[in-house]
């Protein structure tokens, strides 16, 4: 679990990067409504929990780099006892002050006639700039008091600065602390995995293999999954998204699965593909091998000097000479790369930025040149091959394939961690494992 202290040295960090006589500020997610009175269960914007720690909505933190009274203001709900009895406890004022660090707080109130003070004789203003109006229309309202002392001496903000260029480069590093709750979420989601191979089989449907990976994200404390799991069987499978996961899975067909953990708001992202009755078929097999081989090529390349583009091209080499091999493809792998022809197999990216988000922040180009991978950074290998089963230009004994396999990927010092290693991918492995549970 991450401490105050944790929290206090991120917004060290932040404030130092913020440029001279700045001021920041970020709003926390809002409570979504379901259906009437009805709400979701609440998640904390990523970027507010990273510098605060404080889970509730309703709530304004505001970074004064050098000010007397204090450098780090919370605006939150003031505390209610008979809400408390209804909903459960909350920090208030003072909680705000002694759990959160706060140097000062302030009720969500109070905010319109507050920020005007905090934004005095500040040149410039870093927040989330278009993310959502209303708080964008608050912002600007408070600029526009300041502006309307300008008789009185005080200057207003004039230069406005997204405060994403600055946090998220932040984010972009993982902290032991961190890394210890990313294994978590992926051991987890390992667990949840293995779970699935030993449970599914023909007859049962996605949504039940969907019922077991959720119960053990729970069992192992992880109270939702990282992002809507997809449960993919047979042709579904070529629907890169796909999460209706409400068919049967079928005799002979391939199942993937593409589901992942949140634990204490970082994530896990793991892709398995395995075949519903515990064999795969020839031509099942060929298209799995071919990409399991691009991911082990991919993933060669994630080491601390690397750019971010080498993993990706990697695979794709892989999987044009594989495409090649098994017939799917005519031609010069150098051509056919070059024009993308293998695109109508193969139409994502693969990796992203893995953290508090399932696609972190950071980002993959720095002046315009592909980033290089540094000790700290995670991110997914997840190479696939998607056959669509109306591909009349291929062999009848392709289509409808659809493969992809995906590992969390930890950038060390001298190359790099897979957290999620512990999910069979071979297919020997995977094979013995369903064996194990028939």
């Amino acid at each position: 679990m991450l401490q105050p202290s944790d929290f206090q040295h991120r917004r060290q960090q932040l404030m130092k990067r913020l440029k001279k006589n700045s001021v920041a500020l970020i709003a926390s997610a809002p409570h979504h409504h379901r259906n009437r009175d009805t709400e979701y269960p609440f998640r904390q914007h990523s970027d507010f929990f990273y510098l605060t720690g404080f889970n509730e909505p309703e709530a304004v933190a505001v970074f004064v780099p050098g000010r007397k009274q204090g450098e780090f203001v919370l605006f939150c709900r003031e505390f209610d006892p008979e809400k408390a009895i209804w909903t459960g406890q909350h920090a208030g004022l003072e909680g705000a002050r002694e759990h959160f660090g706060a140097d000062e707080a302030f009720p969500i109130a109070e905010l319109a006639t507050q920020l005007p003070d905090l934004f005095a004789d500040r040149d410039r203003l870093y927040f989330h700039i278009g993310h959502e109006a209303g708080f964008d229309a608050q912002v600007m309202a408070a600029v526009n008091v300041v502006r309307g002392r300008a008789r009185t001496g005080v200057q207003a903000p004039y230069e406005f600065v997204a405060l994403e260029q600055v946090l998220h480069e932040l984010r972009l590093f993982k902290t032991a602390a961190e890394l210890d709750l990313m294994r978590k979420a992926a051991a987890a989601s390992v667990k949840a995995h293995r779970r699935a191979m030993r449970v599914a089989r023909p007859g049962r449907h996605e949504y039940e293999v969907e019922a077991e990976l959720l119960h053990e994200f729970g069992l192992q404390g992880c109270r939702s999954p990282a992002y809507p799991c997809i449960v993919a069987g047979g042709k579904n499978a070529c629907v890169l998204h796909y999460t209706a996961n409400d068919q049967a899975l079928r005799d002979g067909d391939l199942l993937l699965i593409d589901a992942g953990a949140e634990y204490e708001n970082y994530a896990a992202d793991i892709t398995r593909t395995f075949p519903v009755n515990g064999k795969f078929g020839p031509s099942q097999r060929l298209v799995y091998e071919l990409v399991l081989q691009a991911q082990a090529a991919a993933i060669a390349e994630v080491r601390p000097g690397q750019r971010w583009i080498e993993p990706h091209e990697a695979a794709v080499k892989t999987l044009v000479q594989g495409l090649v091999d098994l017939g799917l493809l005519e031609g010069k792998v150098p051509k056919l790369i070059k024009e993308g022809t293998y695109k109508k197999f193969y139409m994502h990216r693969t990796g992203h930025w893995l953290g508090m988000d399932v696609h972190d922040v950071g980002a993959y180009k720095i002046g315009g040149k592909w980033r290089e991978l540094q000790p700290g950074m995670v991110l997914t290998v997840e190479p696939g091959l998607y056959i669509a089963p109306d591909c009349t230009e291929v062999d009848p004994r392709w289509r409808g394939i659809g493969v992809r396999i995906e590992d969390d990927v930890l950038v060390t010092e001298d190359g790099c961690e897979i957290l999620t290693a512990a999910v069979p991918k071979t297919v020997a492995d995977i094979e013995a494992l369903m064996a194990e549970a028939a």
